[in-house]
């Protein structure tokens, strides 16, 4: 069954009520003011397109860091709630909690247009998918919008069991729409050449990506610290660079496969220190000795991931190259970024460093798709199961 979005010419919001859950869960400073309000303003076209089309009132909801299902005022949404009347110029209301009694006698007031619930994981009810929970919040609305593609690998109520109580009359929004086209990209027969980039830490985390992705790209270009336990497993020394035995032996696994043999590519150089405050020093060999780690990929390996990377025609990324975060060891995770950008091919880069990096370099908006949800990403290109994708398609 194909999953309805909100731009179905069959679906009629004129002078209803639209209950629409986003993901806004954005980072703040500690004068808890928004510091990067891209998921914020990836929704603003389906709120947009929900006023326009006629809605009488906009329920908004959406969770808010991790309180734990308590009240932490520190996790309330107020900023959000500014923030999106700004962009709307729109006075948009925040409730006291999700569960207000005041929330009936807002809808049924001609103003405001736009309500935002206050933070959902103040009550321990919605990461519990709890049945009561997501019938309370049903009843704020004629129609259910499902545009949170963050969390939409989670069974919570807001995102599964709410989809109960709107069978016929739950959709998926612009932003939900946009990233499973672009996931289907990757995921379903990718232009050839193929290469996937992965990087970050830990094997085991990333084992089911991998595992998926070695049998349908061309190629793997693997940094990062993910790099060390795929090196030591060829029998390289890595000195003091982040590895577990336990991941070494999953690499060993995936280098001992015909298209982990094939496909894979590692680095051939580093940039290491003594610790991550140390100095930067260049090794020119795979071979890392005696007491330094490895903190990012050296020049010689830039230039063998930019061959590969200029033959693709779809190219996936997630994790950085190196501990990018310090000036010192940038480059490579920097250098990869402008490649990705300048390339022709269709570009994905998905997973919140890697997202992260992008944004330093400057060049978020020459990448084709940029993920909003790094684990549900990850989760729908590892052939798992989104529940509240599943729901939305077929009901709980």
């Amino acid at each position: 069954m194909d999953l309805k979005y909100i731009d179905d010419p069959a679906v009629n919001f004129e002078g209803k009520k639209v209950l629409a859950r986003f993901d806004f869960n954005v980072p703040l400073n500690e004068k808890l003011e928004i510091t990067d309000t891209t998921r914020i303003d990836n929704s603003i076209p389906t709120i947009k397109y929900l006023l326009e089309n006629g809605a009488d009132k906009l329920i908004l909801m959406s969770h808010f860091g991790r309180p734990k299902g308590e009240r932490v005022d520190k996790y309330s949404l107020e900023p959000v709630a500014r923030y999106l009347a700004e962009k709307l110029d729109s006075e948009v209301i925040l409730t006291e909690s999700a569960t207000d009694s005041g929330i009936n006698t807002l809808l049924n007031l001609s103003t405001p247009k736009i309500i935002l619930l206050e933070n959902l994981r103040f009550h321990p009810e919605e990461e519990a998918n709890d049945p009561g929970f997501a019938k309370t919040l049903s009843k704020y609305g004629d129609i259910l919008v499902e545009d949170a593609f963050g969390t939409s690998h989670r069974k919570h109520a807001s995102t599964y069991g709410i989809i109960e109580y709107f069978r016929n009359n739950a959709f998926g929004g612009l932003l939900l729409k946009n990233e499973l086209k672009a996931l289907d990209k990757i995921v379903k027969n990718p232009k050839k050449p193929f290469v996937a980039i992965i990087g970050g830490a830990k094997v085991n985390d990333k084992i089911k990506i991998i595992t998926r992705l070695i049998t349908t790209v061309d190629f793997m270009l693997i940094g990062g610290a993910m790099a060390y336990p795929f090196l030591k497993a060829k029998g390289h020394s890595i000195g003091t660079s982040l590895c577990s035995d336990e991941d070494v032996l999953l690499a060993e696994k995936i280098l001992n496969s015909p298209s982990g043999k094939a496909k894979i590519i590692l680095p051939v150089d580093h940039m290491v220190a003594s610790s991550i405050n140390g100095k930067a020093e260049y090794i020119d060999s795979p071979v890392i000795a005696g007491d330094k780690m490895g903190l990012d990929i050296g020049e010689k390996t830039i230039e063998l991931f930019a061959r590969t990377l200029k033959q693709a025609m779809t190219i996936l990324w997630n994790g950085p190259m190196g501990l990018f975060e310090k000036d010192a060891f940038a480059k490579g995770t920097l250098s990869i970024a402008k490649i990705v950008a300048d390339s022709d091919a269709f570009s994905l880069v998905g997973g919140g460093d890697s997202v992260a990096a992008i944004k330093k370099s400057g060049m978020s908006d020459k990448i084709s798709h940029i993920s909003t949800g790094g684990g549900a990403s990850l989760k729908y290109i590892e052939g798992g199961s989104l529940p509240g994708i599943n729901a939305l398609k077929f009901g709980v």
